[in-house]
């Protein structure tokens, strides 16, 4: 059956501010109190959305998150007004008060993990939530992810959402982040590779400095969930090296598109058996690896080079979504332009400044969830949430008038800024057709 792949972007929330919330994830701490921009950084998103649409490719949009989670902060124990809990937690604890703030949900490859119609085995999308336990921040995002995702994808014929995995650090499940499916053809069934960084029931190589997010154990019940067969997938261990160089997610050390498997020499454990294995189980299978000689891995941490949309052109080429900073170093943007002019199948680059999350560790890949979808099931999206130029433009409009330009720490504790985000929220499950989707509307 024919499908196209659709990128489904995370608005930038309101709140977005620089907390070094993320232990791990080196661009998050190393830029933690510098002040933030947020109208910016939801303009830098818009206009990747935008230009990908006008490019030929489905794109949608997935809201941001309520924030402050003043419900997070009463189940912690501040009591009294909502403006009296913020101003408590701002005295006492503010760095629960940032966490309670964190505007990580735009990152939207760490909403679920995605398996297509062709793949399930009762013939639906499934989506599971990441629970993404390993962080504060970050676990309080499920029970809201659900609700967005089924006002995007309410059409229970065509799609399956499931609720995040058990919170406890067997099931660290942290999404599309650490998930690949390859393939020919969109609408036929492909393999399914999932990455994790540790077994919880077995002992084993792990990282020694940073923790190690993904659980076998999740990626496995994920499979289950979507009903997939065993000859679909593949699990495999991301290489504990890297984590420990910054590598807090396997999109920031591999991307993959149909049948095309972009990564660096030592993103995976015992990588030469994987690629055999792909070999063997992905028609036309082609691995471009990065040798560590001509990008090292902190240069592709730092760069978010492999944080990257790798798409597929008209002529079956591929397009890689690129970061500014990785133009910016030269090594890294030399390789590149060698691919390019190359016989290999990468023969175009597109590059987007998205400082402002890049500023706070993520990049191109990070701010969206890939979704394939047959025409019945594009059909069945909601469509107001597909960019378009109306869209494009009335969201543009919607972040002049609530956003702030200029944001820190300190701001948060401002009741005025939790009554402009409840404002601007209630204005957007309008705009997008949501439904009450937020805990203040109910």
């Amino acid at each position: 059956m024919s499908a196209v792949e659709a990128n489904f972007d995370g608005l930038v929330g309101l709140t977005h501010h620089y907390a070094g919330l993320s232990f791990g994830n080196e661009a998050s701490t190393r830029n933690q109190l510098q002040p933030s921009n947020p109208r910016l950084a939801a303009k830098q998103g818009l206009l990747k959305m935008k230009a990908l649409a006008d490019m030929g490719y489905l794109q949608g949009v997935i809201p941001p998150h309520e924030r402050p989670n003043i419900g997070a902060l009463r189940q912690l124990g501040f009591s009294g007004s909502d403006e009296q809990v913020l101003a408590h937690a701002g005295k006492t604890a503010p760095g629960l008060l940032s966490a309670a703030s964190s505007a990580s949900a735009m990152w939207v490859a760490n909403a679920a993990t995605v398996s297509p119609s062709a793949d399930s085995g009762d013939g639906r999308v499934h989506l599971t939530v990441a629970n993404l336990n390993n962080k504060f921040h970050r676990a309080m995002e499920a029970p809201e992810t659900a609700l967005l995702l089924r006002a995007i994808f309410r059409d229970s014929r065509h799609f399956s959402v499931h609720d995040a995995l058990p919170q406890v650090a067997m099931f660290g499940d942290e999404g599309a982040a650490n998930h690949n499916r390859l393939g020919g053809a969109y609408g036929e069934p492909g393999v399914q590779l999932f990455v994790y960084g540790r077994d919880s029931s077995h002992e084993g190589r792990a990282p020694q400095r940073y923790p190690a997010r993904q659980t076998r154990e999740a990626s496995e019940a994920v499979a289950r969930l979507h009903q997939l067969s065993s000859d679909q997938v593949i699990f495999a261990q991301q290489n504990p090296a890297v984590i420990d160089q910054g590598v807090f997610h396997n999109d920031v050390i591999a991307v993959s598109n149909q049948h095309m498997l972009f990564c660096h020499q030592q993103a995976f454990v015992d990588q030469p058996a994987l690629l055999a294995r792909l070999q063997a189980r992905v028609p036309g299978f082609v691995a471009l690896e990065v040798p560590e000689n001509r990008v090292s891995v902190k240069d592709a941490v730092n760069t978010y080079l492999f944080n990257s949309q790798l798409l597929s052109q008209p002529d079956g080429s591929m397009l890689l979504v690129l970061p500014e900073e990785s133009r910016q170093h030269t090594g890294v943007w030399d390789y590149l332009c060698e691919q390019v002019e190359s016989d290999g199948p990468l023969k175009a680059l597109k590059v987007f400044d998205l400082r402002e999350s890049m500023y706070n560790g993520g990049g191109p890949a990070c701010l969206r969830l890939r979704v394939v979808l047959t025409p019945q099931e594009q059909q069945a999206v909601n469509p107001a949430v597909i960019m378009n130029d109306r869209l494009f433009a009335r969201l543009n409009q919607w972040v002049d008038r609530h956003y702030r330009d200029r944001l820190t720490q300190a701001d948060l504790v401002d009741p005025q800024l939790l009554r402009e985000g409840r404002e601007a929220l209630d204005e957007l499950t309008k705009l997008l057709d949501l439904g009450n989707v937020y805990a203040f509307q109910q």
